[in-house]
């Protein structure tokens, strides 16, 4: 299994146009698993434990191949290369480890957990993408998420919001990609945590 701090010699061996990124290979595929937010403990913990949930998405995400959008509008997925677990399980891992970094909460599991939780948070992955231009451009890599917030105590919804990261490619080349993969998702890890900590400010006990 390879992290994004190994990609760049990997980058220099899939250069080339998008046609060659997607093309089939006998190869066996290149494994990878984003690293996600770093995120320092901001401390102010309510003592309640947070459960996330697995998060929901279409067939065509829940996958842990990596979902690419062509010019044309045609889904498709990148050749010789593939995420570590599905994409939804992956972000479901990112997201109890960036909210336990941040220390906002006392326990943060992922869901089936044996913790009884106080609070439990909902997730739809909507997407989860590399789409290429039909221009010619960069690849830009989309990821789209609705959020929810759910006081499992009172089974009332306290917080729902959508949160969209974008982040263009440096070049055309699977490397190059995945690194985009890797900033758009800290990217919205940080503000699925930053939001987080806002819905809880002043309503926690």
């Amino acid at each position: 299994m390879k992290t994004l701090a190994t990609m760049l010699v990997a980058a220099a061996l899939c250069s080339g146009c998008m046609g060659s990124l997607l093309e089939s290979s006998n190869d066996a595929p290149q494994v990878y698993r984003l690293a996600g937010a770093l995120l320092q403990d901001h401390g102010e913990p309510v003592p309640l434990a947070l459960a996330v949930a697995p998060p929901r998405a279409a067939p065509s995400l829940d996958t842990e191949r990596i979902a690419v959008v062509q010019p044309d509008s045609r889904f498709d997925y990148f050749s010789g290369v593939r995420w570590a677990e599905p994409a939804p399980q992956m972000l479901q891992q990112l997201l109890v480890r960036a909210l336990a970094a941040d220390g906002r909460f006392a326990t943060v599991v992922a869901a089936p957990s044996r913790v009884p939780a106080d609070l439990a948070l909902d997730v739809e992955l909507r997407r989860f993408e590399a789409v290429f231009a039909s221009d010619g451009g960069l690849p830009l890599v989309r990821v789209e998420m609705q959020v929810t917030l759910v006081d499992a105590r009172k089974a009332q919804r306290m917080a729902s919001f959508v949160v969209r990261t974008e982040s263009q490619a440096s070049a055309n080349r699977q490397g190059a990609v995945l690194e985009s993969f890797e900033r758009a998702t800290a990217e919205a890890l940080q503000t699925t945590v930053s939001r987080l900590r806002e819905a809880t400010t002043g309503t926690m006990p």
